[in-house]
């Protein structure tokens, strides 16, 4: 019989050289994200004239990438990883040019636009984590999926921090101060979708399927029903599976509530409440302030991300997501107790960063390990839908509750809703139920 082709491939250096592409990737692309989080509340309200719309490019972005998830999934499934990231980055690159144009033509309805198309980015990024994880050895899975994670450090804290030099930048080709984060940001988005769809060959997705024997005869996944139902069917097969939905969807919604909010509270404590409809340009010191707490909080989510996984995987995905919640607790408290301090709001969001990195890094973690590898792809695309949900209504939500019950309150709710999932994790715990290996 003729040797097949993975019969002349070493898995472990296609494995290696895949984390390696990805996490070069995830650099680029971070920058991006990183001038989105940082001004992309402040943009809309420029426009909008309205702070009861400070919100809506965070939630029109998590909506998108909720909604994207699954049909990158579905892509991810019949071509590959490649094909189905650098779709995600691409469009995500059009998304920062319409942010551009929204910024120069005054147009609130084009700046949402340019946020939904980032949020393909976004779901993008999130699958790029489970790529990590298509070829590694169990032993080594949450190092790998960190590896990662934490490679967007560079980018995304260097994003916020682009606020001024692209401020420059946009001035000297004609454009607002506020559309020059995003150049950078389009260039690193087009440098990572050529990245991967030069050097992600093999694909590691399709290349474990054949090892697994998995793939049908002739390499083609053949058609398969998606659905958001279907995908949480398939969860419940493990309770373990679930945990870890439950898990890395809370942590995010927690986290975007929290994020998306602290900006405009910033600016507030630094400026006072915004006045008028329209015409507000936020000073220098609001913006330096703002772009440093943003850019520390990236930090937390990401730099420490190899711990995180090195913990994972040598003290147990469920102390780790425990541990997670522990820190998305301290976090509320931090922040919403120290509210008219500066300083105390930045410890809080550092704190709230580490916290979603602890519980993303062992949830996402045991998610992939705790279902049949034919069902993996279609529920980490729904474990993406759904966090993309839990980011668009925590977004959302997080103005009406910073008007109805203040910072503080706004941090009360999410702290509640960490102690729920909290004490699941602890009778999880209790009961020594073990993970899938």
């Amino acid at each position: 019989m003729a040797l097949t082709p993975t019969e002349t491939i070493d898995p472990a250096a296609v494995q290696r050289r895949s984390v390696v592409l990805l996490s070069a990737a995830q650099l680029l692309s971070g920058i991006g994200n990183g001038a989105t989080l940082s001004i992309g509340s402040l943009l809309a309200v420029q426009l909008s004239g309205s702070e009861a719309w400070a919100g809506s490019v965070t939630t029109v972005l998590t909506l998108a990438a909720a909604v994207a998830a699954l049909p990158l999934a579905g892509l991810a499934e019949r071509r590959g990883r490649r094909i189905g990231l650098v779709t995600g980055m691409l469009a995500a690159m059009i998304g920062a040019l319409f942010v551009i144009v929204s910024a120069t033509a005054g147009s609130f309805p084009l700046l949402l636009l340019g946020g939904a198309l980032l949020g393909l980015g976004s779901a993008a990024n999130l699958q790029a984590r489970f790529a990590a994880v298509d070829l590694a050895d169990p032993a080594r899975r949450g190092r790998d999926l960190s590896t990662v994670v934490w490679s967007i450090t560079i980018g995304a804290v260097a994003g916020p921090n682009l606020i001024q030099p692209g401020a420059a930048v946009g001035e000297a080709l004609g454009l607002p101060a506020s559309a020059g984060p995003f150049i950078f940001s389009v260039a690193g988005l087009l440098l990572a979708a050529a990245l991967l769809l030069a050097g992600l060959r093999p694909d590691p997705l399709l290349l474990a399927r054949r090892l697994s024997g998995t793939e049908p005869d002739g390499g083609n996944p053949g058609p398969r029903r998606r659905s958001l139902a279907l995908g949480l069917k398939a969860a419940r097969s493990s309770p373990m599976s679930l945990l870890a939905l439950a898990s890395v969807v809370a942590a995010h919604g927690i986290m975007v509530s929290v994020m998306s909010m602290t900006p405009l509270h910033l600016q507030q404590l630094v400026e006072g409440p915004m006045t008028g409809h329209g015409g507000h340009t936020m000073g220098t010191d609001a913006l330096t302030i703002i772009g440093f707490t943003i850019s520390l909080h990236i930090a937390g989510m990401f730099a420490l991300s190899p711990l995180m996984g090195w913990l994972t995987d040598k003290a147990g995905r469920l102390p780790t997501i425990g541990l997670g919640y522990v820190l998305l607790i301290a976090a509320a408290c931090v922040a919403g107790l120290g509210q008219h301090e500066p300083v105390a709001v930045t410890a809080g969001l550092v704190l709230l960063g580490l916290g979603w990195s602890a519980a993303t890094i062992a949830g996402s973690t045991l998610l992939a390990e705790s279902v049949p590898q034919e069902e993996r792809v279609t529920v980490q695309g729904v474990s993406d839908t759904l966090m993309g949900a839990a980011g668009a209504v925590g977004g959302g939500f997080s103005g009406l509750l910073l008007a109805w019950l203040g910072y503080p309150g706004l941090n009360m709710a999410a702290l509640a809703l960490a102690a729920v999932v909290l004490a699941a994790v602890l009778l999880r715990m209790f009961r020594k139920e073990p993970a899938a290996a």
